[in-house]
């Protein structure tokens, strides 16, 4: 005869919502990376290479 267990222990559903809570706050923190080097790199470009690409220093920011 077989037994199947069907629910789940507390502790199962705790550990899911922390492997979902550090996902999304790796992927935050990716995020915001990715759009620091985008900022830096726009920075460093000239007003003339700026243009080229139909940015102004204030675009920057908003991209």
């Amino acid at each position: 005869m077989a037994v199947y267990e069907t629910s789940r222990s507390l502790n199962e559903g705790v550990r899911a919502d922390a492997r979902g809570f550090f996902a999304s706050l790796f992927a935050t923190v990716a995020t915001w990376n990715d759009r620091r080097v985008t900022r830096n790199a726009l920075s460093a470009l000239t007003a003339r290479e700026l243009e080229d690409i139909g940015l102004n220093r204030d675009d920057i920011y908003n991209v």
